[in-house]
Parts: C-alpha cells; sequence; structure tokens
C-alpha cells in the first residue's frame, strides 16, 4: 500500500519526464546558466567558493541600489521560468527548475522585509567572512596573490557600504537586538593591530619558494601597506561605528515579531529555513511533542547510569564534574580527531558512494572562539585545492564536554556536514547552481539524523555518551519551541535560557550563546529538527514499503543523490527510488540510485 501511495505521488513526474521536449530544455539551460553567471557576479565570494577565479579580485556590491537590481535580476529569473512548460522537462530538470523557482522567491523575500539592512549576526556577518578569506582564497601563484591585496584594498569600500546599510536600518528600526551585541566589539578589534599580527598577513608569511625574490619582497610590502593602510582603518571605522552609533540605537526587543512587519517577516522566515509550508505555531507545537519524547529517553538513560537524583540533579552533576571536561585544547582536539577517525572506518557499512576529498581537525580561530558555538564545518573548495575543515571551540573548556564529542564530531565531519557537503560538490553531472548552493533543512537535518546513525555504527556505547547524543537531539528540539516562542510568541530571552538550561546537558555558557544565536538569526536554527524529522519520516516509509527489500546504503544514495535539495523535492525523489526498486523487483533487475 505504501509502495503503491509514494509510486503515485510521483506518477505524473515520471511520464511527463518520459517525453522531455528539446526546445524547453534548451530555454531552462539558458536561464539556468544565466541566473548561474548573476549569481557569481553579484557574489564573488560564492565565485570563489564554487572554484571560479574570475572574482578573486572583488567583494560584493551591496549599496540599496545593488539590493534592488538583484531583486529585479529575480523577478526576471522567475517570469523567464513561467515561460517555459516545466512538464516538458526531464525529471532531474524539473527538480532544478523548482530550486532555482523557490531561491528566486526566497531572495525577493527577503529584499521585501529589507534583510540586508542587518548583514551580521552575534556571530556571523560581513566582517567575519572577510577575515576567513587568508584560509578561503587560493593562494599559490603570483596572480592569486595580488587578487588577495585587491580584495584588502576594496574592504574599505565594502565597509562604508555596509555601514549605510546598518545606519538606513537604525533609521527604520530594523536592527539586532542590543542585548546579543555584548561583546560583538571583540571579534572587530582581534583585527585592530599592527599588520603583522593579524589574520591577514598570514599568507605572505608563506609565500611560495617558486615566486622570484623580487616578487616575495614586493608582495610581502604590499600586503603590509593595504592591510595597514585599508583593512585595519577599516575595521577601526567599523568598531567605532558600532560603539558610537550602532549598539546604543538598537532595538531592545528581541523577537522578529517586534520589527516592522514582523510576524509577516518571520513567517516566511519559517517557510525559507524549513522549506516547507507550516507556521510557527505548527513548529512550536512539532518541537514540544519532540521535547517531551526526547526527554523520556533520557530519563532512561539516566538509570542505566545509577545516578541518584531527579533531572536537574543529573544536570549540574554534569556540568560540574570535571572527569566529563578536557583539561587542554589538545587534548579536546585528539579526542574529537579519534572518534572521526573511527567513524570513518564505518562509512561503507553505511553508504555506497562516498567523497574523496578529505577533511581535517582544527581550533575554530581565536577571533571569534568566544561569540560562536562548539564546532562548525568549513566546506571544501569548489577547486579541490582546499579540503573540508571541522572547527571545534577549544576557548573555555569547562564549557565543551566530552559526553557530547560523539554526536558534534559526527555531526560536522562523518557522516554528516564533510560527507554530505563534498559529496554534493563532487556529483559534476548536477548544475553548479545544486552543487554550491544548498538548502538548509536538508544539509542541517542530514547531520542532526547522521548523529543517531552512530547508534547503527557501533557508537554511544557508554551511557554518558548516549546522554550527549539526546541531550543534542533535545537541544535541536528546543530550538523548535525556542525560536517560534522567542520570534512569534513574545518569549522573553531568560524564558529561553530557563527552557534551555532545563531540558539540556549544555553548559550555561553555551546555552546562552546560543539563544543569542536564535535572536539574532531568526528561523535558521529550525532547519535542523524539522529536517530530521521529514528524512527519518521518509525512512521509515521506505522500509515500510521495500520490508525485507530495504538496504540502509541505497536509501542513504537515494537520500544525498540530488544533492541538498528543500524537504518537499527530497520526499518525491525518495519516491522515485521506491517507484524504481519496485520496477527492480518486478523484472529482477539491479537499480542503481547514482
Amino acid at each position: 500500500m505504501l509502495a503503491h501511495a509514494l509510486s503515485l505521488a510521483l506518477l505524473g513526474a515520471v511520464s511527463a519526464a518520459s517525453a522531455p521536449r528539446p526546445d524547453a530544455a534548451a530555454a531552462f539551460a539558458l536561464v539556468l546558466a544565466d541566473a548561474w553567471e548573476d549569481a557569481l557576479r553579484d557574489d564573488p565570494l560564492l565565485a570563489t567558493q564554487a572554484g571560479d577565479a574570475r572574482y578573486n579580485d572583488r567583494l560584493p556590491r551591496v549599496t540599496p541600489a545593488d539590493q534592488d537590481r538583484r531583486a529585479q535580476a529575480a523577478r526576471r529569473t522567475l517570469e523567464r521560468l513561467g515561460t517555459i512548460d516545466r512538464g516538458a522537462l526531464a525529471r532531474r530538470d524539473q527538480v532544478t527548475y523548482d530550486i532555482l523557482a523557490r531561491a528566486q522567491r526566497e531572495a525577493l523575500g527577503e529584499h521585501e522585509h529589507r534583510a540586508w539592512l542587518v548583514p551580521i549576526t552575534n556571530r556571523e556577518g560581513f566582517h567575519i567572512d572577510f577575515a576567513r578569506l587568508p584560509q578561503d582564497m587560493p593562494l599559490t601563484t603570483v596572480a592569486e596573490y595580488e587578487a588577495y591585496l585587491a580584495r584588502l584594498a576594496d574592504f574599505p569600500r565594502y565597509v562604508r557600504e555596509q555601514t549605510a546599510n546598518l545606519r538606513q536600518g537604525i533609521a527604520l528600526g530594523i536592527t539586532l537586538p542590543r542585548v546579543v551585541l555584548e561583546g560583538f566589539a571583540e571579534t572587530l578589534s582581534a583585527h585592530v593591530k599592527a599588520p603583522e599580527e593579524t589574520v591577514f598577513f598570514a599568507p605572505f608569511r608563506r609565500l611560495p619558494a617558486s615566486f622570484r625574490a623580487e616578487d616575495r619582497a614586493r608582495l610581502a610590502d604590499a600586503g603590509r601597506r593595504e592591510i595597514a593602510e585599508s583593512v585595519v582603518p577599516a575595521y577601526r571605522d567599523l568598531l567605532q561605528f558600532m560603539r558610537r552609533e550602532y549598539v546604543p540605537a538598537a532595538r531592545r526587543t528581541v523577537g522578529a515579531s517586534a520589527l516592522p512587519d514582523g510576524r509577516r517577516f518571520y513567517e516566511h522566515r519559517v517557510r525559507m529555513f524549513t522549506s516547507l509550508d507550516v507556521t510557527p505555531e505548527d513548529v512550536h507545537g512539532i518541537g514540544r511533542e519532540e521535547v517531551a519524547r526526547i526527554r523520556r529517553e533520557m530519563e532512561a538513560v539516566i538509570t542505566r547510569t545509577g545516578f541518584r537524583g531527579d533531572f536537574a540533579a543529573f544536570l549540574r552533576h554534569l556540568r560540574t564534574d570535571p572527569r566529563f571536561y578536557a583539561t587542554s585544547a589538545d587534548e579536546l582536539l585528539k579526542q574529537a580527531s579519534w572518534i572521526a577517525k573511527r567513524m570513518d572506518g564505518q562509512l561503507p557499512r553505511l553508504f555506497r558512494s562516498l567523497p574523496r576529498m578529505p577533511y581535517g581537525v582544527a581550533p575554530i580561530p581565536d577571533f571569534i572562539a568566544p561569540k560562536t558555538t562548539g564546532a562548525y564545518y568549513g566546506a571544501p573548495s569548489g577547486d579541490g585545492t582546499r579540503a573540508g575543515t571541522y572547527f571545534l571551540n577549544t576557548y573555555n573548556l569547562t564549557s565543551r564536554p566530552l559526553y557530547v564529542l560523539e554526536a558534534l564530531t559526527l555531526h560536522e565531519a562523518v557522516p554528516g556536514h564533510h560527507l554530505q557537503l563534498a559529496l554534493q560538490q563532487e556529483m559534476t553531472d548536477l548544475p553548479p547552481l545544486r552543487r554550491f548552493v544548498s538548502s538548509n533543512a536538508f544539509v542541517e537535518g542530514w547531520a542532526l539524523y547522521a548523529e543517531r546513525l552512530g547508534l547503527e555504527a557501533g557508537f554511544y556505547q557508554d551511557a554518558y555518551s548516549d546522554f550527549g547524543r539526546l541531550t543534542y537531539e533535545i537541544w535541536r528540539a528546543c530550538r523548535l519551541v525556542v525560536d517560534t516562542g522567542l520570534h512569534a510568541l513574545h518569549w522573553t530571552r531568560q524564558q529561553a535560557i530557563d527552557f534551555m538550561a532545563a531540558h539540556t546537558a549544555l553548559s550555561l555558557h553555551e546555552v546562552t550563546t546560543e539563544v543569542d544565536r536564535y535572536i539574532a538569526w531568526p528561523g535558521q536554527a529550525l532547519g535542523y529538527k524539522m529536517g530530521e524529522l521529514k528524512i527519518r519520516e521518509l525512512r521509515r516509509k521506505v522500509e515500510e514499503a521495500l520490508g525485507t527489500r530495504f538496504d540502509l546504503r541505497a536509501f542513504h544514495d537515494a537520500v544525498l543523490r540530488n544533492g541538498a535539495v528543500p524537504l518537499d523535492v527530497l520526499e518525491v525523489e525518495v519516491a522515485a527510488y521506491v517507484d524504481e526498486a519496485g520496477r527492480a523487483r518486478a523484472d529482477g533487475s539491479i537499480i542503481s540510485v547514482r
């Protein structure tokens, strides 16, 4: 019955795709190529990440006129898509069509609500992205160093444009909440120092020996000069603006609902970050149900440990017992590396297709570590010259518990972000739009699903580590409650902190930084649990539909084979996999999901 239902859901798409029309395919290919070229030209940093070096000497232009121009381009793309018969396209092109159309609609939604007037959060933003250039840019030739120098020289213009946007946001009441700006200055003052002491000079310390001596001297001198005359003054100006103008004028409210047309803005964000047609109240209710379910599992694990005391006492025990914390940054990094390497050896049991690109483990840079989360992942470069990186926060070690390290590592490295994103970049049969632009709910939902896969690969044998897995899962369920509570239901910051602290074993430092993240970035944190729930739901349906023919490795390949797609698209694609499996059963053939 389920197999039949899943097949019916795809029937129209399969029949339409059986005879694609060349004229529709050619028209769509042109629209797609133009949209991608526009994206690269408008965002040179995306071009660099994608391995396209044509714009490596440029930074984005972000004036109001530029924002209006981008919105107009999105409207034109939608108009052009509207002239193409989607049903006449091959199925893979239909998926790309839907992704491109959704991206344009979301961009127009962001523009309508003037989201570009807040180009920063408490942990992200243009000022952070720029400081990552030394590690993100290819720097192996003289020409590449010249491009890097051009970007350093252009930074003051970039800062002036972003500052003007922030200032306009003040005038319109569209700002970050003041409370999340505490400690913000550290992310800027870290770059206001002598040129040789900044992160921007690091590439000039490793100039290739193959360069001529005069080129090495010239480039180092030019780097020192641009940092001293362009980069440092621009960061200093931005720091002064934040201290003197922005922070004093920042709004005292915390929820997006307090912004102009804030309720509608948040509803847009909920749909954008979950890729589902759900309301804030829907998400809040799902979160409440998940928190209650996971809490019951956590209580059972506490019983396994033999601990005597209630749930709150167990959390205090975890937060205060020194045995649960590393005593040095090296110890934390080594333990994470060991976990990652153990999982590497289990991957063939879970997947048929694995990425060729490796990954490394590194500490989060000092200039952002105090204000960011426990870890994050940096994707490989599109040109294949830089591996993926699992960045681990070694700041304030008493807030980095070891009992969550297995779940954290599986999320950020493998089988989570690295496996999925590196594999996606290597799918050269997909258009660049789908290799280098991703759906938040898919990417984060997959990584949370990957944490649970540790159970099937022999991890979480220790009860405390299993509790750490559950505290990470309930943390993501709490996000559904807290994010919607803050931005739609008028919760206070303290309500959010208290809810998180009462239901997770996260340290109080991490609880606070996380709540501030949700305040500063409305909706983004919803993608994790909503995406994971959808993937788990689809797995259950496929298991029931295929019965004894269910193959976990084939299912994972079916989920990953199209890259990071919106969740509604994923549902249709998994239905296609079931349909293929059903037809293979009928004729006895072996199907491939690639």
